[in-house]
């Protein structure tokens, strides 16, 4: 199965988050032994399912999140997508064990995102890690039906409905339609 929400990407029984088919780039891979950060120049790293609590932020851009929610200023200005490919984005979470603030960054894909899809993800994210069901992330099958069942809302769904959308979509990850 082969689903996109934003930036993830579920191919060949692999979660990624960013443009991971770009030398010498930054991405994210959902593990099933945690959440692996891909940079140029340094180790992988790892963050264990079990650190990770009160879910995970999803920011487009790679600027401050506080000024403009899911999308910074320069995300927004730059049409969601770096131009001719550049950009990124940050997972930004709590872990605990010793607590700390970690923010994961990765590139943008070349395509444009549609505007809700960063909430959508984000959604899923912080819905799946509050539920105790981090570990399911890493679950290509799962997490790419979730992600086709959300990328099928519409733009002017409200939070409730986000919510409870994401909510149908953990329990049972068939598509819209199905």
């Amino acid at each position: 199965m082969n689903a996109t929400l934003g930036p993830l990407e579920v191919i060949d029984g692999r979660c990624m988050v960013g443009e991971f088919r770009r030398p010498g780039g930054s991405w994210v891979e959902f593990r099933t032994d945690g959440l692996c950060q891909h940079a140029p120049d340094s180790e992988d790293e790892l963050i264990p399912w079990s650190r990770i609590m009160d879910g995970i932020s999803v920011i487009l851009g790679r600027g401050d999140p506080s000024i403009g929610g899911n999308y910074t200023f320069p995300a927004v200005v730059s049409g969601l997508v770096g131009r001719n490919g550049h950009g990124g984005g940050h997972l930004d979470m709590t872990l605990r064990h010793p607590y700390e603030y970690r923010s994961v960054v990765f590139d943008r894909h070349d395509h444009s995102y549609r505007v809700p899809e960063a909430a959508f993800l984000q959604q899923l994210l912080t819905q799946t890690v509050d539920a105790g069901e981090a570990r399911r992330l890493a679950e290509a099958d799962w997490l790419g039906r979730a992600a086709e069942r959300l990328a099928a809302l519409k733009f002017w769904t409200t939070r409730r409905e986000i919510s409870a959308a994401v909510a149908q979509a953990r329990q049972d990850g068939t598509p819209v339609g199905s």
